[in-house]
Parts: structure tokens; sequence; C-alpha cells
């Protein structure tokens, strides 16, 4: 087994957002497995969670300060996103022999549709991935559309692991109704609205397709809900609830207390590289969901058999089908057992496995 070092940012982690849980999920995934893996970040109260750790916690995961890493002591670095192996570089590991490095956006060399990211922003993760190919022994990301791209742009001598995204195979049992009283169906968005100055197309495509989904919904006596973070200002509360930013493990029982929830793409048209992350987690609590279409993973919906892929754009269409799914009688366990078998953390972390049993030395 490997003794693995992973890095994602030096700011202080806090359990809010998914690149923090997908972070923290995959090291202790990894852990179980059996590797002895640490998790290199600056100390906070954002580590409470940390320090009451939930009983079935692997025994060979710790936490150390990134600042005292010493990166010869490991046999792996896995780094996540362009922004994992920056902090990689300004701590002294990127000349490190064995780095993994996970992308959730692939970009290429020049602005186009489709992306995310655009200008300043996207040449310095352009930038990044360039200085990543030339230090990683393998790249991980999360569909084939973004393994052609990186292909594309860098060859193929590198390994180019697919790990999509995923969710936990235990969760909280419903608590509390987090939820105000007043009888109207509840549709729920759970995710990243973007920050105006690091997708600021996305934060204003989004805002403005809740706000007219909301209206929609308000027709069927549903109230749209969403919590995350990003810049919530564009958001009209009128149509839009905003519940603000809510740690990770409670916000399971938000989903658990909703009728349906609900993906939106952060394009006009579609996303070249990205999924949707909360696809997975609506639908391990049980949760019907209702997408638009240009997402790679959307096909999950139809395989767990809980609810509705509608056209990208077409928010009357996917007001009407929220309004269906509230009313359907699902076979919620059967969606539930479908995650389980086959979109844990832990079915994503043997891709990892694999590899490094297969380059590393017994």
């Amino acid at each position: 087994m490997a003794r693995i070092v992973t890095v994602y940012n030096d700011r202080p982690p806090a359990l809010v957002n998914m690149a923090y849980v997908r972070w923290f999920r995959m090291a202790e995934a990894l852990a179980r497995l059996g590797h002895q893996v640490d998790i290199a970040a600056n100390d906070d109260a954002g580590w409470r969670w940390w320090r009451r750790p939930p009983r079935d916690l692997a025994p060979n995961l710790r936490r150390v300060p990134l600042a005292r890493v010493r990166w010869g002591a490991y046999d792996v670095v896995k780094v996540s996103y362009q922004e994992g192996f920056e902090i990689l570089e300004k701590y002294g590991g990127a000349n490190h022999g064995f780095i993994i490095s996970r992308l959730g956006t692939v970009v290429g060399p020049e602005d186009a549709d489709g992306f995310l990211f655009h200008g300043a922003m996207r040449e310095r993760l352009y930038q990044a991935q360039r200085r990543m190919s030339r230090a990683s022994r393998c790249i991980a990301v999360l569909n084939p559309p973004a393994r052609e791209l990186w292909i594309r742009c860098f060859g193929g001598a590198l390994p180019v692991l697919l790990v999509p995204g995923a969710a936990d195979s235990h969760i909280p049992p419903p608590s509390c109704n987090p939820y105000p009283a007043d009888g109207a169906a509840r549709c729920l968005f759970a995710g990243n609205l973007s920050w105006r100055n690091y997708a600021p197309e996305a934060n204003a495509t989004l805002s403005d397709k809740l706000n007219r989904l909301g209206a929609l919904l308000l027709r069927y006596g549903i109230r749209l809900y969403a919590i995350g973070p990003g810049d919530a200002d564009r958001l009209d509360p009128r149509y839009v609830t905003h519940l603000g930013v809510v740690p990770y493990e409670r916000s399971w029982s938000y989903l658990q207390f909703a009728d349906v929830g609900v993906e939106l793409i952060k394009g006009s048209r579609f996303l070249h590289n990205n999924e949707s992350s909360k696809i997975y987690h609506y639908l391990r609590a049980g949760l019907p969901v209702v997408t638009e279409a240009d997402l790679p993973n959307t096909s999950v919906v139809e395989e767990a058999r809980l609810g509705f892929v509608v056209a990208s754009g077409d928010l009357e269409s996917l007001a009407q089908k929220v309004a269906e799914a509230a009313r359907v009688r699902w076979d919620r366990a059967y969606a539930v057992e479908y995650i389980l078998q086959h979109h844990t953390w832990e079915r994503r972390a043997l891709v990892y496995h694999q590899f490094l049993t297969a380059s590393l030395p017994a």
C-alpha cells in the first residue's frame, strides 16, 4: 500500500463546498482501502468536524499542516484541481516523482463556448495544466469529453483516469425539517451558485435560470429553494428562497425533506466536460431529480429511475416535470441501491487504487 499526501488549497477548509467534500471523501476512501493518507491543509475552526470524526473514519487517515509536509516521505502526492497544483508549487512539492493531478474542468488554449472559464482565468488554468502535464505521473478527469480535450491539448503520453463524482455510502438519518411550514411543495437547488470574480457568466446565467424557474413553479404551488456557496445577490426573493451556506453533514436534511431536486446547467447551451455532483447526492437521498440535459452524467437519473431529463433551456417543460415528479409514487429504494452499487466514493477510489497497485513497487 502507498503512503499518500493529498493537497487542494491553503485556505482554512470547511465542508460547505463540493470541492472540499470530494477532497475529504476521496482521502477517506483511499485510506479504507489500506493506504496511509495525509490531508495537507492549514488549520482553522473549519477542522472542528475533523476533530470529532465519525465512528467509521479510517484509522490510517490523518491531517497534517501544509507548511510542514516533507514531500519526499510520501510515495504519492495527489493534487485536486489546477489550484491544488499551484499550492503544491508554492510549498515546494511540484518536483515529486509521483504526482496524480485530478481536474474538475479541463480548459483549452483559447476561449470557447460551453466552458465555465474565460479570459484571464481560463489562461491561468490552462498554464497550470501545462505545468501539470510535465510534472504528473497521471491525470484524473470526470468524463470522456474531458479526457479527449486533455489529449488534444497535451498528447497521450500520460495515463488519463476517469474518476467521476460520487456520493456517501452512509448518510445521516432524517432529523428536523429545515423548511418553513407553509404547505407548499419544495423544489431544491443544492449547489454552488459560482462567484462573480471566478466565473461571472456562470453566476449570471444560473441566477437568471433560477429566478425564471422559481416564477414558473409558483403556478404549480411549488416553492424553489437554494442552498450553497456563491454570489446569491442576483436571486429574486419573490421566486427563490436562498437558505445560505449549509455544512455538508446538515445539508442531507435539506435533500431528505425536499420534494424534488433540480439541476440547471451554468451555461446557455451545454457544459463541455463538467458534470453534476448534486445528481449523485439527490439520488443517494432518494430525492426525485429533474435536470437539464446537457451534462455528461444526466443518464444516471434515468438509470436510477428517479426523475426526468428535460431539454436544456426549456424551463416551461422543466417546471412541468418538477410538478409531475412531486406527484409520482417513485421507487426511491431502487435509486438509493443503484447509487450504492455504482456511484460511491469507495467505487471511485478503486480507480486510483488499481492504478497505484499497477504502478508502484510492491
